[in-house]
């Protein structure tokens, strides 16, 4: 449905012709421009419907993807878009962009289909890029979930503020609904917002708390309110994900119970802490791209297998050209919690991978610890999967980060390879049981 179109080729060549120092001058108004002219070509489709915008820094495609499972089980006709992919009722495709948010004409194009549809509710992935790029204005928002904020994105805003102050416009913009994040140490930024209807959802506190977390074979159990959920997925990071699903689900009329059976059925997410297998040894596939999910997601692992807590981890950064801070991040948390760690290319753009590679070693002490963990360097993913599958022991762990679902790779000249770490890992298994 997303094809580079006539439109696209010509605003680039546009671009093209622009100096530079004036293109930047005018950027605002430019995107903001594209904005309203996307959403009066396509007749301001939002206002049909109700869009539902989810932001922050982790948490965002899960919340999503959650909200969206509640509101269809329980008859509504829904529309969703993020990185895990687009969704129009019954029809759905994988995000191949190369990014979350699509562009201007691209979004309205999609919520224009979505109300031609019949769609009553759009569940929509905000993210600060969008916002920064003005992509979403011309939507009408009638419900904002603010889900946490940690550092992302800086070199692209310019500070920690700018990137904060971006994530705030959509509930600046959005009048009706707020669902936030009350254990977030920045939800004040975002709870100042005048709105109709407000609530906070938290493992700490909040209208809607969660009590007794217990982590349990097969996932992670709590209750709320007195109704217990017992789910497939794990971490206390996907209880606050449920959480503000349930949350929004609320303040749309479906109670605890009715949203029990739904959350309780989703035996996984597809590249948020994915088991492709459990036993003889288990591999699990996520797309923690900050320090903070990938630490959630180590300590997790680490602590739902205290009997064998061996865990050996395939990384990489979370892109060429960007956020360079978080490369000897990476490497001083592997190092922390992993038993083996295998440093492979991830998505390098234009950078050369090898040197994205020693920024992530960098992080990684020479300390006596060293000497007892293993350090590789595998340029090549694959095989870094491969190798990580084949040193893997009854009863450990492997834990393949940074892709989670996406299927391509870019790599420089704008290239987008086709690409797969679920794929890679069932077609390996499969080979090696012959």
């Amino acid at each position: 449905m997303f094809k580079e179109g006539l439109l696209d080729k010509i605003l680039y060549q546009v671009k093209k012709l622009i100096p530079k120092s004036v293109f930047i001058f005018f950027v605002p108004f430019y995107h903001a421009g594209l904005a309203y002219a996307g959403a009066v070509l396509y007749g301001f489709p939002s206002r049909k419907m109700k869009v539902i915008g989810v932001t922050g820094t982790k948490g965002k495609s899960t919340t999503v993807f959650l909200i969206s499972k509640i509101l269809e089980s329980a008859d509504k006709k829904i529309a969703a878009i993020g990185s895990l992919g687009f969704k129009i009722r019954e029809r759905e495709w994988p995000n191949t962009l190369k990014m979350t948010m699509p562009g201007r004409f691209k979004l309205q194009k999609f919520l224009y289909e979505a109300k031609k549809a019949g769609c009553e509710f759009v569940v929509l992935e905000v993210t600060s890029e969008g916002i920064k790029q003005k992509r979403h204005l011309g939507i009408s928002f009638d419900c904002a979930v603010f889900t946490n904020l940690h550092k992302e994105h800086i070199e692209s805003h310019g500070s920690f503020e700018n990137y904060r102050k971006a994530k705030e416009e959509l509930f600046s913009a959005t009048k009706n609904i707020h669902v936030l994040n009350a254990d977030d140490p920045n939800v004040e930024y975002f709870s100042r917002y005048p709105v109709k209807r407000k609530m906070f959802f938290g493992l700490q506190t909040g209208d809607m708390k969660a009590n007794n977390i217990e982590n349990t074979e097969k996932g992670i159990k709590f209750d709320v309110y007195g109704t217990v959920f017992n789910l497939n997925l794990a971490g206390e990071f996907n209880v606050q994900n449920c959480l503000a699903a349930l949350a929004v689900s609320a303040m749309y009329g479906i109670d605890l119970p009715s949203a029990k059976p739904i959350l309780e059925e989703i035996k996984s997410i597809s590249g948020r802490m994915e088991f492709i297998q459990k036993e003889p040894f288990r591999v699990v596939v996520d797309y923690a791209h900050t320090p903070d999910s990938l630490e959630s997601v180590y300590k997790t692992l680490k602590t739902q297998n205290p009997k064998n807590p061996k865990l050996i981890c395939v990384l990489g950064a979370a892109g060429g050209g960007r956020d360079k801070w978080k490369r000897p991040e990476f490497g001083r948390i592997a190092e922390k919690y992993c038993d083996e760690i295998i440093l492979t290319n991830e998505d390098s753009y234009d950078e050369i991978p090898e040197k994205i590679i020693e920024d992530i070693f960098s992080g990684i002490s020479s300390s006596l610890k060293l000497e007892s963990l293993k350090v590789h360097k595998v340029i090549d993913r694959k095989e870094a999967i491969k190798k990580a599958l084949t040193d893997a022991q009854e009863g450990n762990t492997v834990i393949i980060t940074g892709k989670g679902s996406e299927i391509s790779m870019a790599v420089a000249g704008g290239k987008k390879l086709p690409w797969s770490d679920k794929q890679v890992v069932i077609e390996f298994l499969q080979e090696r049981r012959g």
